[in-house]
Order: C-alpha cells, then structure tokens, then sequence
C-alpha cells in the first residue's frame, strides 16, 4: 500500500449526496482481485455515454461533457469533494481500489458509508470527514477557482485552503500509523515477520509431530 504523508493537489467536486458503490464501480467490473485497473471505469455510468463492458477500449468511447471527471479544470485531481453518506450500498472493496487507481488519494466528505470508509484506509485513500458547512464552503472555492487546490497533512491533521485556512480531522492513531507507513493488514503482519519465523522455528523443535 502507498504511504500516506501530506498531498497538495487540485480538487474535484462531486454534488452529489448518497453514491453509492455501484455508481463508484458497477458491478460488470468486479472481475479482478488484483488491485489495478479499475481507474477508467470509475464513475463509468455517469462518465460515458454509452454502457460499459469489461475489455473494451475505454479510450474511443463517447465521455459525458457533462459530468465532473470529464471537465479539463479537473484533470489531474487528487482530491475529491463529495456529499454526505458516501459510499453507501455494497461493501465492494472494489470502490476504494477504483479511487486510487484513477488517481484519488483523498475524499472529502460530511459523512462516509462505515465499510466503505474502512475499506478506504486498508487501500491507501484518505476519508476525511468535514462539517457540511466547511464542506459547502470548499465547493463554492472550487466551483469559482479554476485549478482551486487543497493542502493535506496527515501528521497534523490538517486541512489547508490556498488562503490559509486550515480545518482539522479526526483520524485513530492505528490508522494513521498505517496511512503513514502505508501498512495495510498484510504488512501490518510482515513487520513482525523475524518473531514469526523464530516463533515457527521453535514450535518445530518443541512439536515436530505436527510438522510431518
């Protein structure tokens, strides 16, 4: 997983309240468990004018002019502003993997989907929750600032906007520590990986009838 330090990036909004995991990534493209290649169908029902199918050449098909992702102000986005709930529906971990392979490595929002927002740390995306007023308060920044940008410290905690205001957000020390060192649950397990070995190592000797 990527570690998560501090990020200063241009914002995306998306106002949009309720998105669920399917509008994130419908379910004709779970068909992976790699981590990858989920970027260019992210959004797909809303970013492309017609339906989309796994194997299709996702660069010749029609984009919806009208739609967030497709505007070039948003191009090269890392930072996504969202609606409360976000998230909600299926537990796919596929959202987040969608997110993060099409560039998001922050989503902003008043309120998240629980299983999403933890699915979010595991794979390296930082969920913050914000007020719905600061909230309101950073689309309108966006929406009137082309190229509007964010400012994320981790370590800090902090939120900063390009005139100095700064918001904080709440994050357990776990999850940081993870984000940070960018650990999911396997590499959390690998930095112990010595005690494990020699754990093994002794139990052989201890109980080798277990060990064939």
């Amino acid at each position: 997983m990527q570690a998560f330090t501090t990020l200063q990036a241009i914002v995306c909004p998306l106002d949009r309240a309720n998105v669920d995991t399917d509008a994130i990534i419908p379910k004709q493209f779970l068909k992976s468990i790699k981590r990858s290649g989920f970027g260019p169908n992210l959004f797909d029902e809303w970013r492309y004018l017609d339906h989309g199918e796994p194997g299709m050449d996702n660069s010749v098909r029609p984009l919806n002019s009208e739609f967030v992702l497709n505007f070039p102000r948003y191009q090269g986005a890392k930072v996504l502003l969202a609606r409360e709930n976000f998230g909600c529906g299926s537990s796919r971990e596929h959202a987040p993997w969608a997110l993060e392979d099409y560039g998001f490595r922050v989503v902003i929002a008043p309120s998240f989907a629980d299983i999403f927002f933890n699915n979010c740390y595991k794979n390296g995306v930082l969920p913050i929750v914000l007020p719905a007023e600061v909230v309101d308060s950073l689309f309108n920044a966006t929406e009137a600032n082309e190229g509007y940008q964010l400012s994320v410290d981790l370590a800090a905690q902090k939120v900063t906007t390009p005139d100095g205001q700064s918001y904080s957000f709440d994050i357990t020390e776990h999850r940081k520590h993870c984000m940070l060192n960018g650990l999911d649950e396997i590499g959390l397990t690998l930095v112990h990986a010595e005690k494990i070995k020699a754990f093994e190592e002794t139990r052989k000797q201890q109980q080798p009838w277990l060990f064939g």
